[in-house]
């Protein structure tokens, strides 16, 4: 299990913008994909975006397009700026990573991914 370190959650009012970060903890640079998945209370996880390392290539779900924006940096750091926060962008985030190359990159369901940060909540609240 490799552990990543999530930060940036917090409150913002609603249309402001929060950038959330994660990186692996070790191997840094060498994770195939990182995914950002959501959940509320009384809901499921869901998937908001991810990322795929090699090529930059990214997912959003249609929820978050337009308005969230993914990256990563060379030292392995994946980023997530989410801008226009609405009401029912508010819950944990949850930063997700897979270390396999023949992985499912798109972040679509918990289980293709392996390794988990601690969750960061972001509220939206006037």
């Amino acid at each position: 299990q490799v552990q990543l370190v999530e930060s940036g959650g917090g409150q913002v009012q609603p249309g402001g913008s929060l950038t959330l970060s994660c990186a692996p903890a070790e191997y840094t640079a060498d994770w195939y994909a990182i995914a950002w998945f959501r959940q509320a209370p009384g809901k499921e996880r869901e998937g908001v975006s991810s990322i795929r390392n090699g090529d930059g290539s990214t997912y959003y779900a249609d929820s978050v397009k337009g308005r969230f924006t993914i990256s990563r940096d060379s030292a392995g750091t994946a980023y997530l700026q989410m801008r226009n926060l609405k009401p029912d962008d508010p819950a944990v985030y949850y930063c997700a990573a897979d270390f396999d190359p023949f992985g499912t990159w798109y972040a679509e369901s918990p289980l293709d991914f392996d390794h988990w940060g601690q969750g960061t909540q972001v509220t939206v609240s006037a």
